[in-house]
């Protein structure tokens, strides 16, 4: 998820840059929702990867037609090969040090390389590589829509789930938190986490269970959200919300908030590590409920220009 959004301002400049193309993107279904009303993709193909006869009708779908050239922003050996499977004159991909599977540069004809901080730039950057003579930072994000009840007024989003258990804040953290915006603002915390999570009874949390478009919507109307490095939170900071992201073993210069709407916290001493450990990493645990619930009134007194609690 986190990848589809990084990438949307490069293949914005892409089809820019390139005044009557045709641009295809390729995209599992699962992540389609990102891209509905896209207004810089003419066509999206399906990779169905689950079952061979639907591999084998993305793949004829992918042949149907002749492309030019093709970009690999992944820079992993499923995304190379979807590449190459399209059968392009060209494809651009990264140089060997930027590639995150190194077996991925085998299938490129042309390589790049960035010495941007943040995912989104550097994406940029391949898109120049490929012809884009301009960057087109833009994220054109679908409206989403309703797929489980909110609440009536205004509330906090959070997303605890991330790809990888050491990314994650603990979830007694959030209800803690939930009580101070309960307590302190009148806000109750939305919860976006499945049917079955152990939220107990807890005061102020409100469990909200859905899928991408729900969770596209819920962004949209929430007053402020508070993320982990993960899909949810770069959603977010792409439409603009205040908030927080909390950042433990993975690097913000790199995969943090894009653009200032979204405060980051990053217990000092954190150790950058992209190591997919099992267990959450010490120093997200050490980042308080209480130095979350400041941050976070801070970003929304900023964004209201007001007071952003009201309490009770």
């Amino acid at each position: 998820m986190g990848d589809i959004v990084h990438a949307l301002p490069a293949v914005a400049s892409l089809k820019q840059g390139f005044p009557g193309s045709h641009l295809t993107w390729v995209i599992e279904p699962q992540w389609a929702a990102l891209i509905e009303g896209n207004p810089f993709v003419d066509r999206v193909i399906l990779l169905r990867r689950r079952d061979a006869s639907g591999l084998l009708a993305s793949l004829r779908e992918l042949r149907s037609a002749t492309f030019d050239f093709a970009v690999d922003f992944q820079g992993l050996l499923k995304s190379a090969v979807v590449a190459a499977a399209a059968r392009p004159e060209r494809i651009f991909g990264w140089d060997r040090g930027q590639l995150r599977e190194a077996a991925a540069g085998v299938f490129y004809t042309h390589r790049a390389s960035s010495t941007a901080a943040h995912v989104v730039d550097r994406n940029l950057d391949l898109a120049a590589a490929a012809g884009a003579a301009h960057a087109v930072r833009v994220f054109p994000l679908p409206p989403g829509r309703p797929e489980a009840p909110l609440p009536d007024g205004d509330f906090v989003l959070a997303s605890p789930l991330a790809g990888w258990r050491a990314k994650q804040w603990p979830l007694e953290n959030y209800l803690a938190l939930a009580r101070l915006l309960s307590n302190e603002c009148n806000l109750p915390l939305v919860l976006n986490v499945p049917h079955d999570a152990p939220l107990g009874t807890a005061d102020g949390v409100w469990p909200h269970a859905c899928g991408l478009p729900g969770l596209i919507d819920a962004t949209r109307r929430a007053a402020a959200v508070v993320g982990v490095d993960s899909g949810p939170m770069h959603l977010a900071a792409a439409l603009g919300k205040p908030g927080v992201a909390l950042f433990g073993p993975t690097d913000p210069a790199r995969n943090g908030p894009y653009g200032d709407s979204l405060r980051v916290l990053r217990s000092p001493g954190a150790v950058t590590t992209y190591k997919r450990l099992d267990s959450i990493d010490e120093s997200m645990r050490r980042i308080t409920p209480e130095e979350v619930f400041e941050t976070l009134r801070a970003a929304l007194d900023c964004a209201r220009g007001s007071s952003g609690c009201s309490p009770k």
